[in-house]
């Protein structure tokens, strides 16, 4: 372990964020009655230019009215290359109360474009008096994001969460996909006649996972687009869960349950986490470093394994 300790992530459920347009104040209160753990106040992508000014004012509505629980209350702002995101910084917070948790920052490519959105954050917080620092969650969509992902999570003591948005990352990479995360048709390997298709956003999610645990932020599968193919998402999900992403996006509400289902430890899994923890305790009474359970090693490095499940399952049972 390095002198310089990795910082502990925000300890709260992140197994599904559900995105809803700020157009469509229909869903608001279906959004708050649901099991997802993030709602996220979409004023970008799902919003045309011509509902910009009435989506903000929606949501500034949304947050002083609708009850959300114990949910964390995003807004994700219009990305900073247009002339909407200031504006969805200022009227937002300077018109919406402290029930507002975080704003997710759409398109990040620096450290200097979170730099940018804490400045003016933190100036409005002084001016209105607010009590209740805002997060910050940024999407990695660009070449640019990717390359930068470390600086990114670095950025901001503001920062909590991080997204690999696919179709922006796709577009930005020049990939010859228009599939929204996914397995891709032609992204395999031939070994004779048979074809083994690879995952094309691997490489990127560890970039994500790694810098996220360094800087102690929440790394965050992004979207399943096809959201009638309930195998593909929950194949994704759990490739994103091994690799130490928290959650998933839903971009419709059937997405929420298989997100949800995806990111709880199984009961199974949190019972093997405490017998491991169990053994090993015997383990250390007795002088011994690592014993076996159930014909395996284990050692030190299984027992913060299975902390973070244990950890995680209580985390979760108690929100």
């Amino acid at each position: 372990m390095s002198f310089r300790l990795q910082p502990t992530p925000p300890a709260r459920p992140n197994r599904c964020q559900l995105f809803g347009p700020g157009s469509n104040t229909k869903l608001f209160a279906k959004m708050a009655a649901s099991a997802a753990d993030v709602i996220n106040l979409d004023l970008e992508d799902s919003v045309a230019p011509s509902d910009k000014d009435s989506a903000r004012a929606n949501v500034i509505e949304a947050i002083n009215t609708v009850d959300w629980g114990n949910k964390t209350l995003s807004v994700r702002i219009n990305g900073l290359d247009t002339p909407y995101w200031y504006r969805d910084v200022v009227d937002v917070l300077e018109q919406a109360g402290d029930r507002l948790n975080q704003i997710m920052i759409p398109k990040v490519g620096c450290a200097a474009d979170v730099y940018a959105v804490d400045a003016l954050v933190t100036a409005i917080e002084r001016a209105k008096g607010r009590t209740k620092p805002i997060s910050f969650e940024v999407i990695i969509e660009s070449a640019a994001g990717i390359a930068h992902v470390e600086e990114i999570a670095a950025s901001s003591p503001r920062m909590a969460a991080m997204s690999l948005g696919a179709a922006d990352f796709a577009a930005s990479m020049g990939m010859q996909t228009t599939g929204i995360g996914g397995t891709q048709a032609n992204y395999y390997m031939l070994h004779g006649d048979t074809r083994h298709y690879s995952d094309p956003w691997h490489w990127a999610q560890t970039a994500i996972v790694a810098a996220c645990r360094t800087h102690g932020v929440l790394p965050v599968d992004g979207p399943f687009g096809d959201f009638s193919d309930d195998e593909g998402y929950r194949a994704q999900a759990r490739r994103s869960a091994t690799l130490g992403m928290v959650g998933k996006w839903a971009i419709h509400p059937k997405q929420i349950a298989l997100a949800n289902e995806v990111f709880t430890p199984s009961e199974e899994t949190v019972a093997e986490a405490r017998e491991i923890l169990a053994a090993m305790e015997e383990a250390k009474a007795r002088g011994e470093g690592a014993t076996v359970y159930k014909g395996r090693l284990v050692d030190i490095a299984s027992i913060k394994q299975a902390e973070v499940i244990v950890r995680q399952s209580e985390m979760i049972a108690a929100a």
